[in-house]
């Protein structure tokens, strides 16, 4: 089937709509942070750079690493941008532009989101690195997708009975890191643990200045659960979105966070610009050996 000019949206130059990206633009491993400033953070470790392109908020460069080719992007800030960030990286390996038409053998890409993020409990001290194996988004994304058969329901629902929330007209979605993806980080500078995708940076994490929390036990509340093996150490706004349209479209998926606060704590980095590039440094590593 066709995909009309409103569902596909391209520019005049054949780039697809946000992203501003041509398919030979994208290289197979796909590394995303938030801030723009970052993309060229991360690129400034690879050996050559051959494409370089920004719009809005959304940067770009692809270049190589040793033999690797790897794309670095910027997404900003939440899972509304992811929304529009994973279908366009999707379209434009898995969607012939010249016909419009999906193709019939798949591309899956592998995404490795390097980001900062909140830890939530008190024996994870800032500066940590911290691999999400599961994220329990709060912002509603998927569920404008037909996704609950591919969701981990069963740490969902612990979740929601954890926390009482029936009635309350919120209700998460939860998604795992890959497996092989997460494999490829599994080394002793790093630790693990449930990450909480949050819809907003104040209320819906917990924080006050003027407005008056619906949860103002929020974060003690989310501290506090646990299930089988698994406890919630952090909290951020990207990962669970990643997680579920990587796993609904076929890519690979595993989110790296440096924690740069202890919200139990009270504690924030003293060095935050030192330990980002420290996790960029571990990633890329990790990447020119083991994706």
């Amino acid at each position: 089937m066709q995909l009309s000019d409103s569902e596909l949206i391209l520019n005049p130059d054949g780039s697809i709509y946000h992203l501003q990206l041509l398919p030979e633009d994208l290289a197979p491993i796909v590394i995303t942070v938030g801030d723009p400033e970052r993309v060229a953070q991360v690129s400034q470790h690879f050996d050559s750079i051959e494409v370089q392109k920004q719009s809005r908020e959304f940067a770009t460069h692809t270049g190589y690493l040793g033999k690797k080719r790897i794309t670095v992007l910027s997404t900003g800030i939440g899972t509304d941008n992811i929304d529009i960030v994973l279908n366009e990286l999707d379209a434009l390996v898995n969607i012939d532009f010249s016909t419009r038409t999906v193709k019939a053998d798949k591309t899956s890409l592998s995404l490795i989101r390097i980001g900062t993020s909140g830890a939530l409990v008190p024996d994870l001290p800032v500066d940590t690195f911290l691999l999400s194996t599961s994220a329990i988004g709060m912002d509603g994304l998927m569920h404008f997708y037909d996704s609950e058969a591919l969701q981990n329901n069963s740490l969902n629902n612990a979740f929601v009975d954890h926390m009482a929330w029936t009635g309350q007209k919120i209700q998460p979605y939860t998604f795992d890191a890959d497996p092989m993806l997460k494999s490829s980080f599994e080394k002793n500078r790093i630790r693990f643990g449930v990450t909480i995708t949050n819809a907003g940076f104040y209320a819906p994490q917990g924080r006050k200045l003027r407005g008056k929390l619906q949860f103002d036990q929020f974060i003690d509340q989310v501290s506090k659960f646990a299930h089988k093996d698994q406890r919630i150490t952090n909290l951020e706004m990207e990962t669970a979105g990643i997680y579920g349209l990587a796993r609904l479209l076929g890519h690979k998926a595993v989110s790296l966070n440096a924690l740069l606060a202890n919200r139990i704590t009270g504690e924030f980095s003293k060095n935050p610009a030192k330990t980002i590039d420290e996790l960029i440094q571990f990633s890329l590593t990790q990447i020119a050996t083991h994706c």
